[in-house]
């Protein structure tokens, strides 16, 4: 079990079959930085392509279609301390009549807000623009947007969007703690990370996060023979499941069928046991209703299943 420290040099705005930047093993720990959402890294520079540039690939080495890569994300801390985030609404997530009311830019260009990131005080306060929110102090969640695993059949997937493989979820339960599952698609896995967001509302209903880079160390557990179709998580409280689409209706789907899986396959549940834990219990979550792929999260607590791992 090795400790892994990477200094990015190149970014990727595709999950694909890309050359690895690091060959990791089961068990090992990487720390690592990402840039923001535009590219711009740690010092304020910008260093890669818009949009969700990725830090990796990195290859673990024994991963085959087939099995899941476990990623517990151990630590997840803004590096600087300028954010930036949109400051309209995503038109989708109002009513149509109401579009032409939102605050639309005269000039066509977007108006970004500028926030102040302290990350030893666990906050972000709101600078520019000026507003009634005028000195708006939050406390921040910091997270990751994206991330995710090469998919299958050679695809090279842009981050703006999710998949079975994961990609640009915006669920802002992806924090420090965590655990992440991707079903592995291709030899070595090829794990992707980015799009780190200080704080995050459900759904990403305006496009973006507190858009920041990030210092980021995660440790890798290979589950070899171990069967997954979607990405799924876990933390002290919860398991959760989640389904990449669009319509909405089809993320539910995905991400309810996933946790059945996964109750039958770990909980020893059966079909009729599964229904009626779900139809009382199940917590839906938005991750993201902004991107051509939305996201639903479905959620279950662990004191519902304390006595029933096999």
């Amino acid at each position: 079990m090795t400790l892994h420290t990477f200094q990015p040099t190149r970014y990727y705005t595709t999950l694909g079959s890309h050359e690895p930047v690091l060959r990791i093993a089961d068990g090992d720990t990487v720390e690592t930085t990402t840039v923001d959402a535009r590219g711009y890294d740690a010092r304020g520079e910008e260093v890669a392509a818009r949009f969700n540039a990725q830090t990796g690939p990195f290859y673990v080495e024994g991963a085959e279609p087939g099995d899941t890569l476990a990623v517990l994300l151990e630590r997840i801390r803004p590096n600087r301390t300028h954010g930036w985030s949109s400051t309209m609404l995503a038109p989708n997530v109002v009513d149509p009549t109401f579009v032409p009311e939102l605050p639309w830019p005269a000039d066509g260009n977007q108006l970004l807000a500028a926030w102040h990131v302290d990350a030893d005080a666990g906050t972000a306060r709101l600078l520019s623009p000026d507003s009634a929110l005028g000195g708006l102090t939050l406390p921040i969640q910091p997270m990751l947007g994206c991330f995710g695993v090469a998919p299958a059949g050679g695809q090279a997937i842009s981050t703006a969007t999710s998949a079975e493989h994961g990609g640009n979820m915006d669920y802002r339960g992806f924090v420090a703690g965590v655990t992440a599952y991707f079903p592995v698609f291709v030899p070595g896995a090829l794990f992707f990370l980015g799009d780190g967001h200080a704080l995050q509302g459900d759904g990403e209903i305006a496009g973006t996060g507190i858009e920041i880079s990030m210092d980021v160390r995660f440790r890798i557990r290979l589950l070899k023979g171990k069967r997954s179709r979607w990405p799924r998580g876990e933390h002290n409280d919860a398991i959760f499941t989640l389904g990449n689409a669009r319509p909405l209706d089809q993320c539910v789907q995905h991400a309810t069928t996933e946790m059945v899986r996964w109750l039958r396959d770990d909980y020893g549940l059966d079909g009729l046991s599964a229904s009626i834990l779900l139809g009382q219990a199940v917590v839906y979550e938005l991750g993201n209703i902004f991107d051509p792929a939305y996201t639903m999260v479905c959620k279950l607590s662990k004191s519902l299943l304390a006595t029933r791992a096999s």
